[in-house]
């Protein structure tokens, strides 16, 4: 399809004219990452789900894996709820969901990293909405009908797609636009995505508790939000601008003290996975998302299942008794779904955090900040977890989720310093297949650690988890001698670009190309942010109202 069919759609549209305000791109991004972002609070569906099916005395029907003692048994279990409508779905086959979602991301990532760069980020926000919500619904109705294919295919699948293009839509767009600070634009450009779950974990809990339990509540709200995020990231994609060919911002001295019209080096992306210094950021990618990932997605019934009836102000019950009381197991998933959005407050600044810290400290040493404070914090969480210390766990996990947010926001930054700036959209895309493993392997060894030592009966369901987090801080290990590896590309892999085309001679015209992205305020700016920060503050409040029963 040429420019000129797709029209308004065309890269070549959406170059910036003078006067236009660089500060315009990250609510754009925001806007479709904070959208996308629910992909995060998806385990605040887990628990309504596993108790779908009632008997006529209204006791949930027994799990489709019911009876499974090892991984090979919880296959089978999974296979048999692809299928059948007459049994429950356990937390291990609704975590394939969340597997799906991050295994596709990475994949799509991969596969529309190039074609993303050639376009342009609108025609890729557009793409990536319409795949998202259309994902939504049709998981929404393999929800209602009980069809676990249905709604891997349209959450995982469709959803997944939209998750990938999305995600990387704005990362390279905005490095463009601030390359005086990469981190910062890097960290701005998928902060939405670690806040996501804080602003759709309590609109979900908000919508369901609205709709009939079970089911389908669960369906009608997927489809309420399909709708609105259909709105959101249709604004987003829109509002996308690419800077001209030749500008630069105004005053800048280069990354490196360098004339910032000087040449830069490059690896071309077909080079770059030749490179060692590729592949140990993978690695470190792979590991910081697979301990992290594991956490996030398995976050709400964590909670409720460690510290029971203390999220509904009964200490003295068991989750085993809680869930005998509808009112009570509401209340303590109320207060779970509010920890969903706490650790998505923290992911969410920590990619603003952390990857503006890059700038300064280095990305090699924030890398080796992330992988030491997250070992320490997983033992801590552990033990948190084991002596029942409410407000140590859930500290512990918000610096895990901080951590690993800036982890998501910092590496493309550093792609940008190994491999220049040129083709880090696309090889950031191709770096992101790290993700699809994570998906894999965290998720994995969470649901399964837990399924088979719940089924065990050798286990209290509030002691579970303390050993999990154990074994996720032995990853982060792996990830940190993979980080003390990493040096610079070798010579033989760069390129130089040409001088920047088109820069006029005049110091004057040069001047005022870099100032015309710059801009002032203007009402058009101040209703751009105000567009994302109203969900942003409604996520933060409702954070808020339910963090205090953590640290009482």
């Amino acid at each position: 399809m040429t420019s000129s069919r797709i029209g308004f759609l065309a890269k070549e549209r959406i170059v910036a004219g003078a006067g236009f305000n660089r500060w315009l791109l990250p609510p754009a991004a925001l806007a479709i990452h904070l959208c996308i972002g629910m992909a995060y609070g998806f385990s605040v569906f887990w628990k309504p789900l596993e108790g779908a099916l009632t008997d006529e005395n209204g006791a949930p029907v027994a799990l489709c894996s019911a009876g499974a003692t090892s991984f090979a048994d919880k296959l089978a279990g999974t296979f048999r709820a692809m299928s059948a409508s007459d049994c429950n779905w356990s937390q291990f086959d609704l975590g394939w969901t969340y597997t799906l979602f991050f295994v596709v991301l990475g994949l799509s990532a991969a596969l529309f990293g190039p074609w993303v760069e050639r376009r342009g980020p609108r025609i890729a926000g557009l793409m990536a909405t319409a795949c998202w919500c259309a994902g939504l619904t049709i998981g929404g109705v393999g929800v209602r009908f009980h069809s676990l294919w249905l709604m891997w295919l349209g959450t995982g699948l469709v959803g997944g797609v939209g998750l990938g293009i999305g995600y990387i839509s704005p990362v390279s767009t905005l490095m463009k636009w601030f390359p005086d600070r990469r981190g910062m634009a890097a960290g701005l450009a998928i902060a939405g995505f670690g806040g996501g779950a804080m602003i759709g974990s309590p609109l979900a809990t908000l919508l369901m508790a609205s709709f009939e339990p079970g089911s389908a509540g669960v369906a009608r709200t997927l489809y309420c939000m399909a709708a609105i995020y259909a709105v959101f990231m249709t604004f987003g994609s829109l509002a996308y601008r690419i800077p001209p060919a030749a500008w630069r911002p105004a005053g800048w001295i280069g990354s490196a003290g360098e004339h910032p019209d000087a040449a830069e080096q490059y690896v071309h992306v077909e080079s770059a996975h030749r490179t060692p210094q590729f592949w140990l950021l993978w690695l470190m990618l792979c590991m910081n998302v697979s301990a992290g990932i594991g956490v996030i997605g398995a976050a709400s019934p964590m909670l409720q299942e460690t510290f029971g009836g203390v999220l509904a102000g009964r200490a003295d019950l068991s989750i085993a008794a809680l869930r005998t009381d509808p009112d009570l197991m509401k209340r303590a998933a109320s207060v779970a779904a509010g920890f969903v959005g706490l650790l998505s407050l923290f992911n969410i600044l920590g990619r603003f955090f952390w990857a503006s810290a890059s700038d300064r400290i280095g990305r090699r040493t924030t890398y080796i900040v992330f992988f030491t404070a997250g070992i320490a914090s997983y033992l801590l969480a552990a033990h948190a977890a084991d002596t029942k210390s409410l407000g140590l766990f859930v500290g512990a996990l918000c610096l895990i989720a901080s951590m690993y947010g800036g982890g998501f926001a910092t590496i493309p930054a550093f792609l940008a310093d190994l491999f220049g700036s040129k083709y880090v959209g696309a090889i950031h895309g191709r770096l992101l297949t790290a993700w699809s493993m994570a998906g894999i392997f965290g998720p994995i060894i969470v649901n399964t650690l837990h399924d088979l030592r719940e089924q065990s009966g050798r286990v209290s369901p509030d002691m579970i988890y303390g050993s999990i987090l154990t074994t996720l801080a032995v990853t982060l290990g792996v990830g940190l001698i993979a980080t003390l590896l990493v040096r610079p590309v070798a010579d033989i892999h760069l390129h130089s670009a040409e001088t920047p085309e088109s820069l006029p001679d005049d110091n004057d015209a040069r001047d005022g190309m870099r100032n015309q992205a710059e801009g002032t305020f203007s009402w058009s700016l101040g209703l751009a942010w105000l567009f994302v920060l109203i969900p942003i503050g409604f996520g933060l409040w409702m954070t808020g109202m339910k963090t205090l029963v953590f640290f009482r």
